[in-house]
């Protein structure tokens, strides 16, 4: 049973609504975060560093303060208000003409830490540590989680319910995708609702892993600093946008390397073909055509790379993934990369940038080499989640990514 709560939702009026949401935290730099933040923008309160000139350390004392200071103004000017009453809200997502429905909910920190809030990832405590500063000073969830479920028809029909009425929001931000927004406020949905995900046996963590960990954590910190803890707390829950499984898309997560490790290109290629079919493509951008299946592009050039069989293992959740062929095959054998959450000489590019973006960052000298790898499944995710194994780092690059500053859950 997965247990999750309306709340009273601190969100923009209508007429701020574009104004005040903003990317996510974690997918802009400070300078870019400077660049794209209006006078409104939630930005200046999850990126708070920008309000400084020059930009400052975003885990600075004064930046942790100046977050606070910022959410408190927001609400004075009215740019953010609080519900009057709970609800549950639908957040409908529209990129490339594919549109995905989230249900906007509470969950429990409890659910997290018993394993019925399933994680594909590790996280690393300095981000941890980090986020869980923000919900505690905040005393709120400034910016939501990403979950999965596993479909269900009845939720489907009361999402088309509620999206058959006007929105509260409709919007279209300056990347092009679509943000449409609805308050879901009857006392019979909201229980139909809440009873429809008592009866699920899990959610997944699509994206927001550190998030999910702080909330966790700052809901325990004051379940045991509060003598009368009932279990009824607002601080037990954190905010949540949680989709249907068969919405979501998984899009590729692509590496670059610094350095060949000692090797010449040609040798480089020499070793590759131990472990790979290995196929000159030339300089026109070559995609990734199915699992196992890999582009590098190197020296100017594009190569296919197909794993050859017996390298990897089928029935092993996180052996056939190509994540894990390539860490292994590539990356530790041959580069000598061993910790991918650590080395400085592999950085990480979300597919939504592109692969001509691999092909920049080589050919600028930055990198030596780029892999770009086929997607993940979501079946592939759930089916990791459910064993309980942990998928490589930056393995999932879930697009289009939630706005923030739709709606806000106080933990009081």
């Amino acid at each position: 049973m997965v247990k999750v709560k309306p709340f009273k939702g601190i969100r923009p009026p209508r007429e701020y609504a574009a104004e005040v949401a903003s990317r996510p935290y974690d997918v802009l730099n400070s300078r870019e975060a400077q660049a794209e933040a209006g006078e409104k923008s939630l930005l200046h309160i999850i990126k708070p560093e920008i309000d400084f000139s020059p930009i400052i350390d975003e885990h600075s004392g004064e930046a942790y303060d100046k977050a606070v200071e910022n959410f408190k103004l927001w609400k004075e000017r009215g740019w953010l208000v609080q519900d009057p009453k709970e609800n549950y809200y639908v957040y409908a997502q529209t990129m490339d003409g594919r549109t995905q429905y989230g249900l906007v909910v509470a969950a429990h920190w409890d659910d997290y830490q018993s394993g019925k809030i399933k994680k594909h990832e590790l996280t690393r405590p300095d981000k941890e540590e980090d986020r869980m500063i923000h919900v505690r000073n905040q005393n709120a969830n400034i910016e939501p989680v990403f979950f999965s479920y596993p479909a269900d028809t009845e939720l489907d029909a009361i999402v088309a319910e509620v999206t058959a009425g006007e929105p509260e929001y409709d919007f279209v931000a300056a990347d092009g995708f679509g943000h449409t927004f609805w308050v879901v406020s009857d006392p019979a949905l909201i229980e139909r609702i809440t009873r429809r995900f008592e009866a699920m046996p899990a959610l997944y963590i699509a994206d927001g892993h550190h998030r999910s960990a702080a909330a966790a954590r700052v809901g325990q910190e004051k379940m045991t600093q509060n003598p009368a803890h009932t279990g009824a707390e607002e601080y037990n829950y954190f905010l949540t946008v949680a989709f249907p499984d068969n919405q979501l898309k998984i899009i590729d997560y692509n590496r670059t390397v610094k350095d060949l490790n000692g090797l010449t290109p040609a040798e480089l290629l020499e070793k590759l073909g131990e472990n790979f079919s290995v196929e000159r493509i030339g300089e026109a951008i070559y995609t990734p055509k199915n699992l196992h299946n890999f582009a590098m592009y190197l020296d100017g050039q594009w190569y296919s790379l197909t794993a050859k069989a017996g390298t990897y293992n089928d029935s092993d959740p996180i052996g056939v993934l190509d994540v894990t062929i390539l860490s292994d095959l590539v990356l530790d054998r041959i580069l000598g990369i061993k910790d991918l959450r650590t080395d400085k000489r592999i950085d990480f590019v979300g597919g939504i940038r592109g692969l001509g973006e691999l092909k920049k960052r080589v050919d600028s000298g930055e990198m030596a080499v780029a892999f770009a790898l086929y997607p993940v499944s979501m079946k592939q995710l759930i089916d990791i989640a459910d064993t309980g194994n942990i998928m490589p780092p930056k393995t999932t690059w879930f697009e289009p990514k939630l706005r923030s500053g739709l709606v806000i859950h106080a933990l009081e």
